[in-house]
């Protein structure tokens, strides 16, 4: 008898949660069942997600024009996730032009210029903790600092001015992404960020500056064969939704991990040992739990499953960093002591590796070894299974974060 599709979400348990559940409970390939009715299938080990990322490009395909439900009239036209598997960025490309347009975003991300951004992200992490000099109760951290920290860097980067945008581009990202939008939710918010940047890409054509959205632009007109007004459009999209959202959830995970864990805390701060613990935080606590969606160009065997030609495949990464099969019985022990033979995929792997790796482990070392450099004392002002996280099947990461500063050092 076939497995009934697990209905996801499932209701009082975060994606994280699901996924590795499913990964020791059910096995590393499951079929599953989004809302909407909409049929598919999630990968959660290590092995099994290794393998789908490994042959993208080969027996693999991300864009929608393979997903075969979407196009027979199986799912609807509102159905929510279409605003996060459309369009014609990056995440949906595959072969020639997914090779194409990341070669032109990739001048943005390169460690070279990458690095030469440090000194500005380490000014705006210094002007974020300085605004919390008098802060002697309670403090929401995620609406302090994790938060306005990589949306204050993606944004100047590419030019979006500080103040109201800035902030409705947070909302839009949080519609989006979040599990429980109506359609009518969906498809608006989609509708008002496409019509947004196409206004922004035009005030940056008539007032330029010395970001990357000019830079764009620029290169354009140079060779206007290379880079159509849509293709850029949707380069702003991802960058920009992409660009924070992943690294603000990322930022506070850690926090979470070290401050549940002041041993690890006090190893952190001895050997200065920020850029382990990113790593850490990526393999075990890492904000992207899954990733939507591959399209087998055959049928494929994974696992005890076979799947068939164009139904989609979940990439359950929240599975694969505590896969016990890889990294040992204490995989889901935070610890930034270990030696493992495997890399995380916490980024993804092959083609589609995430082009903007460089800039989040610059982000999130700045932004931890600041924090606690100048608050080693802060701890959470809740208990860690209180905390209530955000609502995606892409990221995860808390809705808030109490946190009591203590005192501040030097």
């Amino acid at each position: 008898m076939a497995t009934p599709p697990l209905r996801m979400p499932v209701p009082g348990e975060r994606t994280s949660e699901t996924l590795r559940r499913i990964r020791d409970e059910s096995g590393p390939v499951l079929p599953i069942e989004f809302p909407g009715e909409v049929k598919a299938w999630v990968v959660t080990s290590y092995e099994t997600v290794n393998s789908v990322l490994t042959n993208d490009d080969i027996l693999y395909r991300k864009n929608i024009a393979h997903f075969t439900a979407l196009h027979d009239g199986t799912i609807p036209d509102d159905w929510p996730i279409r605003q996060l598997i459309g369009g014609d960025h990056l995440l949906v490309l595959d072969g020639a032009e997914h090779r194409r347009l990341r070669s032109l975003i990739n001048r943005a991300f390169t460690p070279g210029r990458v690095a030469g951004l440090a000194p500005r992200i380490q000014e705006m992490t210094d002007e974020l903790l300085d605004r919390l000099a008098d802060e002697t109760g309670v403090v929401d951290l995620v609406k302090a600092f994790t938060e306005p920290l990589p949306v204050a860097v993606i944004c100047e980067l590419f030019g979006v001015p500080e103040g109201v945008e800035r902030n409705q581009i947070r909302e839009w990202s949080n519609v989006l992404l979040s599990h429980t939008a109506t359609p009518e939710e969906a498809t608006e918010t989609g509708a008002a960020l496409v019509g947004y940047l196409a206004a922004f890409i035009e005030r940056k054509r008539g007032a330029p500056g010395d970001d990357l959205t000019t830079g764009l632009i620029r290169a354009q007109e140079d060779d206007g064969d290379r880079l159509s007004d849509d293709e850029m459009m949707w380069i702003l999209w991802l960058v920009l939704i992409a660009g924070h959202e992943t690294t603000v959830h990322l930022i506070a995970n850690a926090v979470i991990a070290l401050c549940s864990d002041r041993a690890q805390l006090a190893l952190a701060q001895e050997r200065d040992a920020w850029a382990q613990v990113v790593e850490e935080a990526l393999r075990s606590r890492n904000s992207v739990v899954g990733v939507l969606f591959r399209y087998p160009q055959q049928d494929v065997r994974l696992g005890e499953a076979t799947i068939p030609a164009g139904e989609p495949i979940m990439i359950g990464i929240a599975g694969t960093g505590t896969d016990p099969a890889t990294y040992g019985e204490h995989a889901g022990r935070f610890d930034i002591t270990r030696e493992d033979q495997e890399p995380h995929l916490g980024f993804g792997r092959g083609p589609h590796f995430c082009l903007g790796a460089p800039l989040a482990r610059l982000e999130c070392r700045i932004a931890l070894a600041t924090l606690f450099g100048r608050y080693p004392e802060l701890e959470l002002a809740i208990k860690e299974d209180e905390i209530g996280y955000t609502s995606s099947f892409i990221t995860e990461g808390p809705l808030a974060l109490p946190v009591v500063l203590g005192a501040a050092k030097g």
